[in-house]
């Protein structure tokens, strides 16, 4: 069976619908994401049509569990002041524009989900198993990957948050960042969609980088009254 992981969209409609027809072309059975489904550009609203109108199910991120409850801050890390200042401004904007509608979708999304194929227990969650803030990179100690397999009773854990894909095989389990469909932040400005295949006990996972209407993106970001930096940072891939 195949399975594609759609991360981190962040307003990001022309990303998605590219990354959503890259999974389709290479035969996906089913299509799930891994929530933060606003921020950075403005079509949050559209994401979330268009999540629904494809039936695609998914996780919540700690940006969309921010911007339905209307919380102060989106619970993101920045690397400086600047950063910072440019992040308040989107996630203000995106609680500012998002629809009621998007909003009880954001507020009603799991925390997780659970499947069994072909004999591998897979779990689906934004950033770790108990903390939807958690930057989870590749570079972690192997203690930290283990710790995280611990709290959860899963051979396949698969997640995002950080926007940078990975695969590390570790004491039989398997642990996949799916990466960011609309904010890619590993210097390749194209969207990624992941697809992992469950067959005969194994598992592969291909992360397809497809690319998208991007200048279109980010002329919407300008027009839109969202900072010209976030256009800047998809066109570096950042």
């Amino acid at each position: 069976m195949k399975i594609a992981i759609l991360g981190d969209i962040h307003g990001n409609i022309e990303a998605l619908k590219s990354a959503h027809k890259a999974a389709q072309e290479r035969g996906a059975d089913k299509i799930y994401h891994l929530g933060d489904l606003g921020g950075y550009a403005p079509f949050v609203n559209e994401v979330v049509d268009f999540l629904i109108e494809h039936d695609i199910e998914g996780v919540q991120g700690n940006y969309d569990e921010t911007v339905a409850n209307d919380r102060e801050h989106c619970g993101c890390r920045y690397e400086d002041p600047f950063q910072s200042e440019m992040a308040t401004l989107g996630f203000e904007w995106t609680k500012k524009h998002t629809s009621q509608k998007s909003k009880k979708y954001m507020e009603k999304l799991p925390f997780e989900i659970r499947l069994m194929i072909d004999g591998k227990k897979i779990i689906i969650f934004h950033a770790s198993p108990k903390k939807n803030n958690l930057y989870w990179y590749e570079d972690r100690p192997e203690k930290f990957f283990t710790e995280m397999a611990e709290k959860v009773d899963a051979d396949l854990l698969i997640y995002g948050h950080t926007h940078r894909p990975y695969r590390k095989d570790l004491d039989g389990k398997v642990f996949i960042n799916a990466g960011s469909v609309g904010k890619p932040k590993d210097g390749d400005i194209r969207t990624c969609a992941t697809l992992i295949e469950i067959s005969g006990g194994d598992v592969r996972a291909d992360f397809i980088r497809v690319s998208y209407a991007l200048e279109k993106t980010a002329a919407a970001i300008i027009e839109s009254g969202l900072p010209a930096y976030f256009a800047g940072k998809l066109r570096e891939g950042r």
